[in-house]
């Protein structure tokens, strides 16, 4: 079933009907899908994000391990055409740009205009199913930089045992080493977070938080419809409120970004924010309107319980508060 993010939905877009014929149900079908939606070459702001945001949306409603999969797939595909790189649409991509650790991830310069990084990086999702990924990583001089890896190098080692997680449990995000990895350099140093699309595709993943969503409100809309009560209906209408809510602030995005938003970084904090906190209220009224029956008995909704709880912590709660009440303060009255 289609989310859609407008008020008077039109035909769906054509990523979102891709999406619609071939709902994928494992991690390789959600691998094909990812290829198949980055051979359109979308960008946040190319004047289809409606479609994008949509496409991730229904996933996620669907299934957020799918969602999960597939949006940094599309995240790479889009930041290597920015890059003015071709030919990578036959390779399955992840995103790794998380900082952090003992042992930070190091450039240094290899042998015919290459790279070598050694280190380790953390938050590495798929990497031991993927062909090639994005990694950022420090030069010696202390510039940080985007580089494109093949995840076959043999100097590659994903620790397979960290992830114990219960959600998203098919997309295992331990840390991997690097010992001597060749890499290209993509974009010049400090690029990838000043590049054009940088906060958008952020809100791409907000996009895939809110399809989770949509996924628990529908199982408490068909509970509610089937045993309805005042609580019940209380909870269920507390659901729409902030789905709405977050609905409207996707599609205002989403049309800001095709415009060209002055302020992409505010737009993207504002957003995401407002769809965790979405998120974290559906979960809740859902567990108090539900009770324990379906956590216990029903394998789909305890799956998406679970996955959307992990997922929706790449918000990071007061910090990125404060981080937008900074910037706020930074760009003067907003009211």
């Amino acid at each position: 079933m289609r989310v859609s993010l407008s008020p008077n939905p039109p035909s769906p877009g054509p990523l979102t009907a891709i999406v619609l014929a071939d709902l994928p149900d494992d991690v390789q079908a959600a691998l094909a899908l990812a290829r198949r939606l980055g051979v359109a070459r979308a960008v946040p702001g190319d004047g289809t994000t409606v479609d994008q945001w949509e496409a991730l949306a229904t996933l996620a409603s669907h299934d957020l391990g799918a969602a999960r999969t597939i949006e940094p797939h599309l995240d790479a595909i889009a930041i290597l055409g920015q890059a003015g790189l071709s030919d990578v649409d036959a390779d399955t991509w992840g995103v790794f740009a998380a900082e952090g650790g003992e042992y930070p991830l190091v450039a240094s310069p290899g042998p015919s205009g290459t790279w070598l990084l050694t280190g380790t990086k953390p938050w590495c999702s798929l990497a031991g199913v993927l062909d090639s990924a994005l990694v950022t990583a420090a030069t010696e001089s202390g510039e940080r930089r985007l580089f494109a890896i093949a995840l076959a190098d043999p100097g590659i080692a994903a620790d397979t045992t960290a992830w114990v997680a219960r959600g998203l449990s098919e997309i295992p995000s331990g840390p991997v080493r690097f010992t001597k990895v060749a890499a290209e350099a993509v974009g010049d140093p400090g690029w990838y977070l000043t590049r054009p699309g940088f906060a958008l595709g952020g809100i791409g993943v907000a996009a895939c938080w809110y399809g989770g969503a949509v996924g628990l409100a529908r199982t408490l809309a068909a509970a509610v419809a089937a045993k309805a009560d005042p609580l019940r209906l209380a909870h269920l209408g507390a659901v729409d409120v902030v789905l709405q809510s977050s609905r409207r602030a996707l599609h205002e995005a989403a049309e800001l970004a095709d415009e060209g938003s002055p302020d992409a970084r505010i737009l993207a904090k504002e957003v995401r924010s407002n769809v965790a906190r979405t998120c974290e209220e559906v979960l809740a009224h859902c567990a108090h309107a539900l009770g324990p029956a379906p956590l216990a008995l029903d394998a789909v909704h305890a799956k998406r319980v679970a996955d959307l709880e992990l997922y929706v912590r790449q918000h990071h709660a007061e910090h990125d508060l404060a981080s937008l009440g900074q910037a706020v303060i930074d760009a003067g009255s907003r009211w």
